[in-house]
Parts: structure tokens; sequence; C-alpha cells
């Protein structure tokens, strides 16, 4: 697979809602696109889920998960969440705390990371484009049944509010 292949094909996964039966499809995607710089992602994060029965899945769903928000490269939220009233906070404690960016390298190439302070989870990004990511979450305890968890990330302007 090459890079306009692996775009095409997750411009269909966002266009009906990112399911995928073949789990070795989405480690092909992600051997397709390119790497990227830690600084070029700084910014508002939209995710979603690329649907392949990992328990990160049902987890993210019940805290309603929004996106990330890359403020700098040493202060991230990890996870921007929905409120019952549409607000967007940052669920600094299901995240247990900030992140920050680094390069890392992963599967023998460095690529810009997000490394959580509080638990031992690294999530690692590809370029779709300039505007969208590719996300594999790795770490400690994440592998579900020898599976990563994969997400797609679309740069949004949407704000977040400081937690109570």
């Amino acid at each position: 697979m090459d890079v306009e292949q692996a775009r095409t094909r997750i411009a269909a996964l966002q266009a009906t809602g990112g399911n995928v039966s073949d789990t070795g499809e989405l480690g092909r995607l992600w051997a397709a696109l390119p790497t990227v710089r830690p600084e070029s992602i700084l910014g508002a994060w939209k995710g979603r889920g690329i649907t392949a029965g990992h328990r990160v899945e049902a987890l993210l769903t019940r805290a309603n998960w929004y996106g990330k928000n890359f403020h700098s490269t040493d202060d991230v939220e990890p996870l921007i969440c929905q409120d019952e009233h549409g607000s967007l906070f940052s669920d600094s404690e299901l995240a247990k705390g900030g992140a920050s960016l680094w390069t890392v390298e992963f599967r023998g190439e460095a690529t810009a990371t997000m490394v959580y302070d509080g638990q031992p989870v690294l999530d690692h990004f590809k370029q779709v484009s300039a505007d969208t990511l590719l996300g594999i979450m790795n770490g400690k305890n994440v592998l579900d049944e020898g599976r990563h968890f994969y997400f797609l990330l679309e740069r949004t302007s949407e704000q977040v509010r400081s937690p109570d």
C-alpha cells in the first residue's frame, strides 16, 4: 500500500464511520503514512476511534471522548470529553493527568508521540494530511488480545472550558 492508497482508504473510513474487520489493514495504513513532528501538530483536535473491537473503544464511548488539545509540546490535554450539555472539558482524572509531546521511535520510525504523565501509555501519530492524523495507542496493558487501538484526529477550532 502506498501513501495515496492509505489516504484514500482513511477518507473512506471517515465517511463510513470507521469500521474495520481486518485489523491487519490498520497496520498497513500506519506503515504507508509519513511521520510527523510534534511542533506541527499543536492545536485542538477532534478524535474518533476506528472500530475494530478494541476494549478502549467502550471506555472512550462511556467518557464521551471528543479529542485532544496540544497547547505546546509540554502542555497537552490528552482526553477532551463532552459533558451532558455538549460542553467540552479536559478529563484529567480519567487521563491521570496531562501529557507532553515527544519524538519517539515506534515500528522503526521516529514520529510525534504523546506521552501521558500519569500512566504508561503512548499515543503515536502519523500524518494523513495537514489536518488529519492517524493515531495508535501503545504502552503497558494497552494491547487487547495483541491488538493496538487506532484512532483518527482532525483539526478543530472548538474551545475547551477549564475544569471546575
